[in-house]
């Protein structure tokens, strides 16, 4: 993300009467102006408000490419070459704003995350960036590692160590080498099923979200629930998915 998305990430709408063209006036759509077509300075909204979507994690992935290349012609800074200072800035930024939103709305896993940081949920840091980052300063990597895969983890990491040091000292163990691809396969096979479970608990995030709209009160322990579920699917998601990784690198180094 760049830094002009984080400063909008939690922030409101600005309200429609206060959005008038800032060059003739006229009640304006929230990136140009529907009547004489000049971009307006970026409303601090965030990325589903910017493409005017519902705070759902199913959406129409056909209508939001179509959005986002009818934004994109209309936005893009290069038709705007011949504006002033200022409007070429805004159209910069609200290219920016609509790459950003884009990129994260058309992937369901970093939308899913977008969502709980909208909802004020920190999700636990699993990246290459921050396993590389601790390595550089010394620091132990913050992760949780799912209590029922505790066990196997212990005896992947072990099998791991030990072929590290066959292949620095030249040795080969095809057996180890085919037990790790076999234990490799076993957590592909519990990533996608992790990923069904997330789908299900979409599913009753939307519903919940649609009860909402219909004017059907929602509890903030119920809103809470299904939040503590995806959360817990994502890190455990995210654990498996980079101890295969972990487990790419041992093979092919």
């Amino acid at each position: 993300m760049t830094n002009s998305s984080l400063t909008t990430i939690t922030a409101k709408p600005v309200p429609e009467e206060t959005q008038s063209c800032w060059s003739c006036g006229t009640m304006r759509a929230v990136h140009f102006c529907q009547a004489c077509g000049k971009v307006q300075p970026p409303s601090p909204v965030d990325y589903f408000t910017f493409f005017g979507l519902p705070r759902k994690l199913n959406l129409d992935l056909a209508a939001l490419e179509k959005d986002f290349y009818e934004l994109s012609r209309k936005l893009h800074p290069d038709l705007n070459a011949r504006a002033g200072s200022r409007e070429q800035e805004w159209s910069l930024q609200q290219s920016s704003l609509l790459n950003d939103a884009h990129r994260t709305l058309k992937d369901p896993i970093k939308r899913t995350q977008y969502l709980l940081q909208l909802e004020g949920v920190e999700l636990e840091e699993q990246s290459k960036t921050a396993t590389e980052q601790a390595r550089s300063t010394g620091q132990i990597k913050k992760q949780i590692v799912p209590p029922d895969l505790l066990e196997e983890v212990f005896e992947l990491n072990m099998q791991l160590e030990e072929l590290r040091m066959h292949k620095k000292m030249g040795e080969d163990d095809p057996a180890l080498i085919e037990e790790i691809g076999r234990q490799k396969l076993a957590l592909d096979g519990k990533q996608e099923s992790l990923l069904r479970e997330l789908e299900y608990d979409w599913k009753m995030w939307d519903g919940m979200i649609q009860r909402e709209h219909n004017g059907q009160p929602v509890s903030e322990e119920e809103r809470k629930q299904e939040r503590d579920k995806m959360v817990d699917l994502l890190n455990r998601r995210n654990y498996i998915r980079n101890l295969v990784r972990d487990v790419d690198e041992a093979l092919e180094n």
